[in-house]
């Protein structure tokens, strides 16, 4: 008779296990917020061939499934992988091969940075990028005479931190034989006293830069995987890369196909009449981990650089607007060409004039195409009529740029039409969604210095007191959306990821925080413990 009982629950036991479905792995005894449609919360998911199979309570999940990856997740918080909306995912790789001038305090720190980079790489090209006038006791553009006397004869060309201004030397300025008298619609020669000061802003970059050394491909390769590195340690799971030539996608298409590249990539297409003409008659790239259907256009320049297109003078500048680097008649007729396709526009614009044209011409080449998803990358400064002209238009934003520009951003401005600027609040209502990013490298990569600018408004020193302009800042529920739901649909992926739920690919990272709850001043401090795409860890 015990025999038999023994029997009994041991054909008990293997009729159970026999019943519960085999699966690649199961999280359980998790802090989860899923991000679907009601912001639902859960404890448990499994994930088979890289997707969530079915999400929910963790007693329910262990009695329905089996699997030899079990991961419990100690009541620790997990949130759907973030997606940048707007990055430089290969510029971030090809940084860490030039000289870091980021965090600078001065030109004469400047200086010593590309020295000291020289010394130890012996290059005969010298890229640097990070300087920021604004952040320098004397806040005017610098100079080349020192560059010209430490750098005779290796050209030396410093990006600016928003990318749209650039310090050459005179050995890299002759490589395009820039003279005083060099014009170039869209861009500026800067000029002072006669004389050039090195400082190219905007299109007039390309004056040198059309000549500097193109990367190799190993470079190109090493690039991008230092990036996916840097991007996996912090969280991210999908990059909108906002400006990509042919050349580059292909080499992340096939470092993807290879295995060797996991990050998935939004590729927006540099603009170019050849890049858009190819793309549209190719037509869309989309595969699990690449999707080519937008292209990326830039109205105007930056306002750090005042190069943001502005309706009337800079508050700090006489007489000066800025500048307009893509001209209207070229802009409308893409525009027009892009509406007749499937793919997307997404477009740069700082200034209100540059907002306004852009808008303008958005809304008029869509009339009666609505879920379009055309994008303002940006939309830094509106003004207070054009908000309407969101309804139809996404907004595309990077909340540390807010907090990066508000101890200046008001001189260039004025105290009036500030009030328009960084207006993240207002362009959620214009449209109902926004799309969230970083710009990096223009600004750090920290998906959580983009949370907390967005929530709190303030410096990691809390500064201001009370958030700067903080009527525009977004809820914690709306700060996730647009970082992982909302920039889904930015991409036309709403379907695949940026939430937890059935179906989608099992991107998702593991906090040590947990971000929706903890003190507002600690969100910059979380740390992501684990990052999975398609359900493997990272």
């Amino acid at each position: 008779m015990k025999k038999l009982s023994i029997l009994i629950v041991l054909f008990s036991i293997f009729s159970c296990s026999k019943e519960k479905q085999k699966v690649d792995s199961i999280v359980f005894n998790a802090n989860i917020y899923t991000v679907n449609d009601s912001f639902g919360k859960a404890e448990a998911f499994a994930i088979n061939d890289g997707k969530f199979l079915e999400v929910g309570a963790s007693e329910d999940i262990k009695a329905k499934y089996v699997s030899d990856n079990i991961i419990d997740a100690n009541g620790k918080t997990i949130v759907p992988g973030l997606i940048d909306a707007h990055c430089h995912f290969f510029g971030l790789g090809l940084d860490q091969q030039a000289a870091d001038l980021v965090g600078t305090k001065s030109f004469e720190d400047v200086v010593k940075r590309v020295s000291d980079f020289q010394n130890k790489n012996q290059a005969s090209f010298i890229l640097g990028n990070g300087w920021d006038q604004n952040d320098w006791e004397e806040k005017e553009f610098p100079k080349k005479t020192l560059l010209d006397k430490l750098f005779p004869k290796t050209p030396v060309a410093l990006f600016r931190i928003d990318g749209h201004a650039i310090l050459c030397n005179q050995a890299a300025l002759d490589l395009g034989n820039v003279t005083v008298n060099t014009k170039i619609e869209g861009g500026e020669v800067v000029i002072e006293n006669g004389e050039l000061t090195g400082v190219l802003v905007d299109n007039a970059e390309s004056l040198v830069l059309n000549y500097w050394p193109q990367s190799t491909r190993d470079d190109a390769i090493k690039a991008l995987l230092a990036a996916q590195d840097i991007c996996f340690d912090l969280g991210l799971t999908t990059v909108d890369d906002a400006g990509l030539g042919q050349q580059e996608i292909e080499l992340i298409d096939s470092l993807q196909q290879s295995g060797d590249l996991k990050m998935r990539v939004y590729a927006m297409v540099s603009f170019t009449p050849e890049n858009v003409d190819y793309y549209l008659n190719k037509g869309i790239t989309k595969t699990d981990r690449l999707n080519v259907r937008s292209f990326k256009f830039y109205a105007d320049g930056a306002l750090g650089s005042r190069g943001a297109m502005l309706r009337e003078p800079y508050s700090d500048k006489e007489n000066h607007f800025g500048l307009l680097v893509t001209n209207l008649e070229t802009f409308n007729q893409q525009a027009q060409k892009i509406a007749n396709s499937e793919f997307q526009m997404n477009t740069h614009a700082i200034g209100d004039s540059a907002n306004h044209a852009v808008l303008q011409t958005y809304n008029k080449v869509l009339s009666g195409k609505n879920d379009r998803r055309w994008r303002v990358e940006h939309a830094q400064v509106v003004s207070p009529e054009d908000f309407d002209l969101y309804k139809n238009v996404m907004p595309s934003i990077q909340p540390t740029h807010a907090t990066s520009d508000m101890y200046w951003a008001e001189d260039r401005l004025g105290e009036e039409r500030i009030k328009g600027a960084y207006a993240y609040k207002q362009l959620l209502k214009a449209y109902g969604k926004v799309a969230l990013g970083t710009d990096f490298p223009v600004e750090q990569v920290s998906p959580f210095l983009t949370f907390y600018a967005a929530v709190a408004r303030q410096d990691l020193e809390q500064f201001p007191e009370g958030g700067f302009q903080k009527e525009n800042g977004l809820s914690r529920e709306e700060t996730l959306k647009g970082m992982t739901i909302w920039a889904a649909y930015s991409n036309f992926e709403e379907n695949e990821k940026g939430s937890i739920e059935t179906g989608k690919f099992a991107d998702f990272i593991i906090l040590d925080k947990d971000i929706m709850t903890v003190d507002q001043n600690e969100i910059p401090k979380i740390i992501v413990e684990q990052t999975f795409v398609g359900g493997e860890a990272q």
